[in-house]
């Protein structure tokens, strides 16, 4: 005797073969995301890139900082650049907030140092102070403004070609000693940890380009990918950022981060 289905049977078994390609089709979809590169997964990553004026030297920190936004744009990054003459405190301050990394190439003002102490100028930006006025008005915005920036959670800074952030001192003074060179790292990381950061890169000297590649292909700690580029022998605890520990080769460069924040962590702060 032949068995004919009623319609009831066949939408029923119409609709489990439905279901049973949706979750197909939606492990795929799974496997695909989890197969996809670091940089597929960082376009929702945003990388804000200041150049502040620096007189004859404004091309050049320009030129540096057109190569790490053609490192992060690489990876899928969102870049935002904010250059000289048009790097205001206004801009700035509104181009950086949420931003994952927070990169300065300009003069620094830190501490100690020859000159008056004060929060509004020291350890923080040396930006334009009127817009589009040539490459030589400077105004700085110390530590006391950084709180006004609040970058992603697990941010964030890199400094290169600053003056103090490393410990060193500007060019034609005296090397400092090492309890200075100490103070100056501590006070300059603690400024710009004020935005949210959970790590300082100070690269015055050199190309700070490994760090970004670091972020986007490895997994190690932001420690490791520091030391593994260059000689860092120098170790000890912030004094005014509690948890924080400095890794250095004084005057030359320096890292202040919380422990054990890795790649992964500042890079899991932009996923959708």
């Amino acid at each position: 005797m032949r068995v004919v289905q009623n319609g009831a049977q066949r939408a029923s078994r119409q609709s489990r073969s439905g279901r049973t390609l949706a979750l197909l089709a939606a492990l795929m979809a799974i496997l695909v995301l989890i197969s996809l590169p670091a940089s597929a997964s960082a376009a929702s990553f945003k990388v804000v890139i200041v150049v502040g004026p620096v007189e004859g030297s404004t091309a050049r920190y320009r030129a540096d900082a057109n190569l790490l936004a053609q490192v992060a744009t690489a990876h899928g990054a969102t870049v935002v650049k904010v250059y000289s003459p048009n790097a205001t405190w206004r801009r700035v301050k509104a181009a950086a907030q949420g931003a994952n990394v927070l990169i300065y190439l300009g003069h620094g003002n830190g501490t100690p140092s020859p000159y008056p102490y004060s929060p509004y100028t020291k350890n923080g930006l040396g930006l334009n102070r009127l817009l589009n006025h040539g490459n030589s008005n400077v105004k700085y915005y110390g530590s006391y403004y950084m709180r006004y920036i609040h970058l992603a959670p697990n941010g964030i800074v890199i400094l290169n070609h600053l003056c103090y952030s490393a410990g060193n001192s500007e060019p034609g003074r005296a090397a400092p000693s090492t309890r200075v060179a100490r103070q100056r790292v501590a006070y300059y990381a603690a400024g710009m940890m004020k935005t949210g950061a959970v790590a300082v890169f100070a690269e015055p000297k050199g190309d700070a380009r490994y760090i970004l590649t670091g972020l986007f292909t490895t997994t190690k700690t932001l420690r490791q990918i520091f030391t593994d580029h260059g000689s860092a022998p120098t170790n000890f605890t912030s004094t005014r950022v509690p948890g924080a520990t400095i890794t250095a080769k004084l005057t030359v460069r320096a890292l202040t981060t919380l422990p054990g924040v890795t790649a992964g962590d500042v890079l899991a702060a932009s996923a959708p």
